[in-house]
This record gives C-alpha cells, sequence and structure tokens, in this order.
C-alpha cells in the first residue's frame, strides 16, 4: 500500500520546474480557499432560522471530532510527510507533523459531508464534496500530502458527520443552546434586529 501510495503521489505531484500559474492556482486552493467553509458557516448563523443555525452547528462539531480523530491518528501512527522523506517536490512551507490523515481536508469534507447528510442543505454539501477535490489535488501537488491522506480525510468526515447526526441531541443540542445564549447576550443586545430567530 505504501508503494501505491508513494507511486500515486508522483504522479500527482509537481514536476521539479512547473508552470508558475499551476503553482499559484494550487497554492490558492491549497491555502486560502478553505475560508469558504467557515463563511458559509457564519452567514449560515447569521441568517439561517433555528434549523439552519443547528445545522451550522452539527457542521462545526463534525469537523472538531475529525480533527481529534486525526490528533489521535498522528498520536498512534506517524506519517512522514512526502518531502520528509525526499519524495517528489515541495512548493508549500509546511511543518514535519505527521501527514494522514489531511487535516486541511478532514476540516472540510467534514461540514460538507454534514450538510450533505441533511435534506435542507444537501445541494450544498454535496458541491462542498466536489470543491474539496482541487483542494486535494493541490496539496498533493505541491508535496505536503500523499493521495491516501485524502481519502483518510474523507472518511474520517463521513464517520464525524455520522456521529455528530446520530447523536445530535448530545452533540449538537447543548453546544446550540450555549451558543445562543453567547449570540443573544453579546451581539443581540448592541443590536436588537439580529437576535436569534426562533
Amino acid at each position: 500500500m505504501s508503494h501505491l501510495n508513494q507511486t500515486l503521489f508522483l504522479l500527482l505531484n509537481a514536476p521539479t520546474h512547473p508552470s508558475q500559474l499551476l503553482i499559484e492556482i494550487a497554492l490558492f486552493f491549497a491555502k486560502y480557499f478553505i475560508v469558504l467553509v467557515p463563511i458559509i458557516l457564519i452567514i449560515g448563523w447569521l441568517r439561517g432560522d433555528e434549523g439552519t443555525k443547528k445545522l451550522v452547528v452539527m457542521a462545526g462539531m463534525s469537523a472538531i471530532i475529525g480533527l481529534i480523530v486525526n490528533s489521535l491518528f498522528g498520536l498512534v501512527w506517524f506519517h512522514p510527510r512526502p518531502f520528509a522523506i525526499h519524495l517528489g517536490t515541495n512548493f508549500l512551507p509546511h511543518s514535519n507533523d505527521s501527514s494522514f490523515p489531511s487535516d486541511h481536508l478532514t476540516f472540510f469534507w467534514s461540514v460538507a459531508v454534514s450538510f450533505a447528510l441533511s435534506r435542507q442543505t444537501r445541494l450544498l454539501g454535496g458541491a462542498l464534496i466536489v470543491l474539496g477535490l482541487p483542494v486535494a489535488w493541490a496539496r498533493i501537488y505541491l508535496g505536503v500530502h500523499y493521495p491516501f491522506d485524502m481519502i483518510g480525510s474523507f472518511v474520517v468526515a463521513i464517520a464525524a458527520a455520522t456521529i455528530c447526526k446520530d447523536k445530535q441531541h448530545y452533540v449538537v443540542e447543548p453546544v446550540f443552546k450555549l451558543l445562543s445564549q453567547i449570540y443573544d447576550k453579546v451581539i443581540a443586545t448592541s443590536c436588537p434586529q439580529a437576535k436569534i430567530k426562533r
């Protein structure tokens, strides 16, 4: 499996002298495109009704659970990044922590899958899952992840989102109530028209 992973990596990784335009495109997806996710969550919270806000909380909690799972993976099994073993090329400076699974994609896809599991936001979730693919490609192309890191991220994202949906009474409801109280007291106090929609 390790040999296959490295072989696939070398097929997708940037050549020694790549197109500068392609590098810039990859850097955009690898570093900045993830900002789309918190923007969607913030808009969903500020403009949505109670049901939408709960979906936002569920998506956020899915991402947190996914990242915790990733941390446990890193503690149990350290997998060096490609540049750490001098494999391929690297065009994105990165700390030499464990590569598996990708935190970047786990965050992105946990939110995406969480939305996809709810009828109300299924199209948005599906779109975000697809939009995660160029992010996955970019991080392989720039030399900080292997293809299997991305597959691992998707599996973790599915597991995290499924847990949050199945156990939302224990996971989502308490966090939603806490955030609603904070929102009402801190934000809605100075802007009454922004008070949470119920």
